[in-house]
């Protein structure tokens, strides 16, 4: 008799958008960071850059820095990730890299108590968005979520930020985190990142090819498998979330 407990299941690609929003490289081509990155980050990574864009009409952005926005977000924790065998190796594969005198490496550690994969983003400015006694009930219905974190990725958007894409369990054949956003009456989503590493220089063609290379190599592979049980409602005022406040842990349970 197998007394073990029964493995879970989690979306795949076919049911999630990281294939659909991957960066498409091109042999012998650089990776170049983009508007999105050069606005939103690479000030804060970089600020002496000269390709930095310091604001931008129509944008909050000054510098990389807005007005406190809140977003539901999954948490992850630092020190599970970071003990991780698998993100060990895929750290080391990344620190021998011709491109790793490219990344902000102390970033890691500013951010190991920020780690988060957002489910429901924006739901407020200035002020923390107020959850209604049905909403929170609604969570606790939902209960603890079951999520495989796998990497490495890039998108087409935002390109500069590498991150490890978080895979939902799949709870009676549909992706438990449009659960959350569909019981909150949020825009349901499915794409979850974790932002992780950034870099502050534009990538050569061999640094690209190499980055490419680890991508791939890495795509399937699971580096952390985890358990939660409550979300943050975190508000920030910068993408990298270095300027954040955790409002509430929001309970699952």
């Amino acid at each position: 008799m197998n007394d073990s407990p029964p493995a879970h299941v989690f979306c795949d690609d076919a049911e999630l958008g990281y294939e659909r929003s991957r960066t498409r490289f091109t042999s012998g081509e650089g990776l170049v960071l983009d508007e999105t990155y050069r606005l939103a980050h690479l000030p804060l990574v970089a600020p002496d850059h000269p390709r930095v864009i310091r604001t931008r009409e129509g944008s909050s952005y000054v510098m990389g820095r807005h007005e406190r926005v809140f977003s539901l977000v999954l948490p992850i924790s630092g020190d599970l990730l970071f003990g991780s065998p698998a993100y060990r190796a895929l750290n080391e594969a990344l620190r021998a890299a011709p491109f790793a005198h490219k990344i902000a490496w102390d970033l890691l550690d500013r951010r190991k108590d920020k780690l988060h994969a957002t489910i429901c983003g924006s739901l407020s400015s200035g002020e923390p968005p107020v959850l209604s006694p049905m909403q929170r009930q609604e969570l606790v219905k939902i209960g603890p979520v079951h999520v495989a974190l796998r990497g490495l990725f890039s998108g087409n958007v935002n390109r500069g930020r590498l991150y490890l894409r978080a895979y939902p369990e799949n709870r009676k054949g549909e992706n438990v985190f449009r659960h959350i956003q569909r019981r909150l009456g949020c825009r349901e989503t499915d794409l979850y990142v974790v932002g992780l590493y950034n870099l502050i220089d534009d990538l050569d063609a061999v640094e690209t090819a190499a980055l490419a290379s680890l991508i791939d190599r890495w795509w399937d592979r699971t580096i952390l498998q985890i358990t939660v049980d409550h979300l943050w409602l975190m508000g920030a005022c910068d993408d990298l979330v270095l300027d954040s406040t955790i409002a509430e842990a929001v309970s699952l349970v």
